[in-house]
């Protein structure tokens, strides 16, 4: 069955950075493109960032655009956010799953990342 596992999430100041980790399996992981999604409390889940299959293109949200990176290792079946320049508004659950289309129904548990000083 598929599943997610994020990881990597903690306490950060405003400024500071943060690695999120996905592993993913139960499914062809390097056909699909994969996303990042927050949730923040009081708020709907909301994608911030993407990545093709390949790796060739990558999205990103609005308000993440130059501070938020997107990768993947497709052997490894994992996808990465790397966060720069962290800010409070950015505290959130992220998540990952299929972005290209609908999401899987199943999602994992998130990691929490809390920007604040």
């Amino acid at each position: 069955q598929v599943q997610f596992v994020e990881s990597g999430g903690g306490l950060v100041q405003p400024g500071g950075s943060l690695r999120l980790s996905c592993a993913a399996s139960g499914f062809t992981f390097g056909s699909v493109i994969m996303g990042w999604y927050r949730q923040a409390p009081g708020k709907e889940r909301e994608l911030v960032a993407r990545i093709f299959s390949a790796g060739s293109r990558t999205d990103y949200a609005d308000s993440v655009k130059g501070r938020f990176t997107i990768s993947r290792d497709n052997a490894k079946a994992t996808v990465y956010l790397q966060m720069n320049s962290l800010k409070p508004e950015d505290t959130a659950v992220y998540y990952c799953n299929r972005a290209g289309g609908t999401s899987f129904a199943a999602w994992g548990r998130g990691t929490q990342v809390t920007v604040s000083s």
